[in-house]
């Protein structure tokens, strides 16, 4: 592998050093804006048509003789729903993406979306954890694949990394999220209505966001970063998991939750820390730190309008096979609640099954109204449970939004052998590795994609369960996977990360 560089590609400094090179690619018409603030403003429309697009991360697969250097697909979207012959496969070897696809890259380990270039059209950007630049192995990157109105293509995508500071397992583009944190100019913060990307290394967290006044698409590194050691739990090593952004205070910008674990003499106790955004960088203000992860996702569960945080605790010290915490926003500035107002378990009343060690209930999280009722329902990933005398064969629950919060009437679980679903349980598959819930054909109901990249010894499957106006329901599923997209297959870990 090696370190990509180019005539439009220029070196960002890092972060902590204030500046930051400008990033160009082709230019672009301007169109309406719209950046992301809260959950419910979804930002994954890549042609503009109006319909939520799907992002597919299959970061083990390979390509062109490359074991493990990944790709992702693009299902475009319309009023009939979810294609799988419209649709998008980008890699490192497709024309115009820098670099070339390279063993171990991981090019799809972590998918995020925003409008990054204030045109109108979502653009999508991919992590490369796994990439080696100036020989230090896995020091990472990300690539940013622009929209339009034919959706993504490899010819104008941009490249991210972080140069002066390139550091061996840094693993630049392990999460990323895109909303509008802060404005590229703080002294005209009402213009360039554009969204901004987080970034993970394993202990550091970096933005870019295009400048003020670009006229074509351009992204520079910002100048602050922050520390996974700032974020720690007292006297504990810290490594950065995962993102999500809210609008957790009632004010224009978005607000972003960050995710870890411990490591070193304590390792794995989950942490979550919150950061207000504010019109100037450098004004980002602390949001509280909170217990439990590393996954998260926001919503709005008690229909006031503001944010809510909630955290799944599959961590060390979490109940027995995993559980979730909700906290509410408090309805004014301040933002989340300090202590959590719900806590769930598969031992809940109303919760189908039993919680038993290793489930990892609640390792992964997804929100969106199956029901059309005007309230987010919570879908959560077990992909640790047990299916009869099946090891980890994995297993999805959706739990009802109400007024309140979360209820536990009308929790519904779904797993292989649930008739309806296709496929049989398997060791190993992880079903409900990954979930997304997305209203394809812009209905009001919200039907869920359920990711078990185990599937066929590594190969990935995902699952596409309706929604109804009882929520979701198994009749109806269907199921694909690369081979369907005309994508390669095997050991291809096809949903391991799906844009949520």
């Amino acid at each position: 592998m090696r370190h990509i560089k180019s005539a439009a590609l220029m070196a960002a400094a890092l972060l902590t050093l204030g500046g930051g090179a400008v990033f160009v690619a082709p230019a672009a018409e301007a169109a309406v804006p719209f950046p992301s603030i809260g959950w419910q403003q979804r930002n994954c429309d890549y042609d503009g048509n109006g319909f939520d697009d799907v992002l597919i991360g299959a970061p083990g697969a390979t390509v062109s003789g490359a074991k493990g250097a990944g790709y992702v697909t693009v299902q475009y979207s319309s009023s009939s729903g979810l294609s799988t012959t419209k649709k998008s496969i980008l890699h490192q070897n497709t024309s115009g993406v820098p670099g070339g696809a390279e063993a171990g890259d991981g090019f799809g380990q972590a998918v995020a979306s925003g409008d990054l270039d204030n045109d109108g059209y979502d653009d999508a950007i991919v992590g490369i954890p796994g990439e080696d630049l100036a020989g230090l192995s896995d020091a990472g990157g990300a690539i940013v694949f622009w929209g339009s109105p034919t959706g993504l293509h490899g010819a104008d995508s941009t490249w991210l990394e972080n140069p002066d500071q390139l550091r061996a397992g840094a693993n630049f583009g392990r999460a990323i999220e895109a909303a509008r944190y802060f404005a590229p100019d703080p002294a005209h913060p009402d213009a360039n209505l554009r969204d901004s990307v987080a970034v993970l290394e394993n202990d550091a967290l970096l933005f870019f966001t295009a400048p003020p006044g670009a006229t074509t698409q351009q992204l520079k590194v910002s100048d602050r970063s922050m520390r996974a050691r700032d974020f720690a739990p007292l006297d504990t090593d810290f490594e950065f998991r995962n993102l999500s952004h809210g609008n957790y205070n009632e004010d224009s910008w978005a607000d972003l939750a960050i995710s870890g674990v411990t490591n070193g003499d304590q390792p794995g106790i989950g942490s979550v820390q919150v950061l207000h955004g504010a019109p100037d960088i450098a004004d980002l203000g602390d949001g509280g730190t909170f217990e439990g992860g590393p996954a998260i996702v926001s919503g709005d569960w008690d229909g006031t309008g503001q944010d809510d945080l909630i955290i799944g605790d599959t961590g060390v010290g979490s109940p027995l096979g995993g559980g979730i915490s909700v906290y509410l926003g408090r309805g004014d500035l301040s933002g989340l609640e300090p202590e959590e107002v719900q806590t769930w378990t598969q031992d809940s009343p109303g919760v189908p099954g039993v919680a038993e060690a290793g489930d990892q209930w609640g390792a992964e999280l997804s929100a969106g109204d199956t029901d059309g009722d005007g309230h987010p329902d919570l879908a959560i990933g077990a992909p640790g449970e047990d299916i009869g005398t099946v090891a980890n064969a994995g297993a999805v629950w959706v739990m009802r939004g109400a007024p309140f919060g979360l209820t536990d009437v009308g929790v519904k679980s779904f797993d292989q052998n649930l008739a309806d679903i296709p496929g049989v349980a398997e060791t190993s598959d992880r079903w409900g590795g990954q979930v997304r819930l997305i209203d394809a054909d812009k209905d009001g109901r919200f039907g869920l994609l359920a990711a078990a990249p185990g599937e066929n010894t590594n190969d990935g499957f995902v699952w596409v369960i309706p929604a109804s106006s009882s929520g979701l329901i198994a009749k109806g599923t269907w199921t694909y996977d690369g081979a369907r997209l005309g994508a390669p297959v095997a050991d291809a870990q096809f949903g391991v990360a799906i844009d949520e």
